[in-house]
């Protein structure tokens, strides 16, 4: 791990740069914010961990009522697990024996479900989870409108559930029902239609399972963008939202134009960047590119200084761009970066730097950064 960017009492100011900075009260804010929502509609919370990467995040989302964490990858998992997360789904499909043995090897200690819309990963899961002696729930995944991995809604899903209960060492939970580009749709219209769509597609499959006499405990799907949309349909009880916690330029792009439960959220994440140099009085550099944050949605925005512009970004420099009233900025300033999409940005940082009212207050380790199998 690189060193760590701050200690414990220092001022935001003693922070080293670049670094991945925390606002305790925003992030708090937020956490529990879509736990009461989750309450009052009475669904479950399941929070995506591939945004934080973080077990000290898990366990807080967790003790604000969250039933446990998902992630992507058998990595995150084995993070989470190891970090006193007792109740992991990998909201992905898994494949080959090395993996599968890895995610065997932790239902010994937690509650672990994953994925499946193929007779052969069902299978080769089984064979897995029997020679562990261990339980392992499954979720088929049915396609809602993403057109990734899903299997056809209806009797092909309710087939596949069929089979999974048939198979040693799994246990048929429900569906996953994710559409994870709808999320980002521009506007509400496009995002309740997408929703619509994918609520089709899970009630033609709970029809089909109930038909076939196959109990289904769990829908699970949503993110930030469309949470609301997925409660309010009466279908997906468990949410996968994950944004929500940090919040980025993308959702507060989407979010200004017609609003949405999920504007309610606050900017907790920034990156901290340095100005290292000033060439002229319009522009600024800052010690923060593309290897402090993603760029795949954008430069981030500078937070606070609506008349500051990130215009252009390399590996490992933000140039800024000053409008002709802004206020000046001088070498050794300090700059809240807001990054354009939070999840990869997280992946680029081994601590988070937790800020309440100026100062550190905590650091987290990022234990799942780069947990790419």
């Amino acid at each position: 791990m690189n060193v760590i960017p701050a200690q414990i009492g220092d001022t935001i100011d003693e922070i080293d740069t670049p670094a991945l900075i925390v606002d305790l009260d925003a992030f708090e804010h937020n956490v529990h914010k879509l736990a009461s929502f989750a309450r009052s509609a009475g669904v479950r919370l399941r929070p995506h961990a591939k945004t934080h990467k973080c077990p000290t995040i898990s366990l807080k989302q967790i003790a604000a009522g969250a039933i446990g964490q998902c992630c992507q990858k058998v990595g995150e998992a084995e993070a989470l697990v190891r970090g006193g997360v007792r109740d992991v789904l990998v909201s992905n499909e898994v494949i080959g024996v090395t993996k599968l043995r890895r995610l065997a090897a932790l239902a010994a200690d937690a509650a672990i479900a994953l994925c499946f819309d193929a007779t052969e990963q069902v299978d080769a899961a089984s064979r897995v989870a029997t020679e562990f002696g261990v339980e392992i729930g499954a979720m088929v995944e049915i396609e809602v409108g993403m057109q990734r991995c899903g299997v056809a809604a209806g009797k092909a899903a309710s087939d596949l559930a069929r089979y999974i209960g048939d198979a040693p060492g799994l246990r048929f939970r429900g569906l996953q029902a994710y559409y994870g580009t709808a999320q980002h749709m521009p506007s509400l219209g496009e995002r309740e239609d997408a929703i619509r769509n994918a609520a089709s597609a899970v009630r033609t499959t709970l029809d089909s399972l109930e038909r076939d006499g196959i109990a289904c405990e769990i829908v699970s799907g949503a993110g930030t963008g469309t949470f609301a949309l997925e409660s309010s349909s009466g279908l997906w009880n468990e949410l996968q939202a994950g944004s929500y916690v940090f919040m980025d330029t993308d959702y507060a792009r989407i979010g200004g134009k017609d609003g949405g439960l999920y504007t309610e959220f606050q900017h907790s994440l920034f990156v901290l960047a340095t100005i290292m140099s000033v060439p002229t009085a319009d522009r600024a550099i800052v010690d923060a590119g593309l290897k402090s944050y993603s760029g795949e949605k954008g430069p981030p925005w500078v937070h606070g200084r609506e008349d500051v512009e990130d215009v252009g970004v390399s590996d490992e420099h933000g140039k800024l761009k000053l409008g002709p009233k802004a206020e000046p900025l001088r070498m050794g300033d300090k700059v809240m970066l807001i990054p354009g999409h939070c999840d990869p940005t997280v992946n680029l940082h081994d601590w988070y730097v937790a800020v309440r009212a100026g100062r550190v207050e905590s650091l987290w380790p990022i234990t799942a950064r780069g947990a790419s199998s």
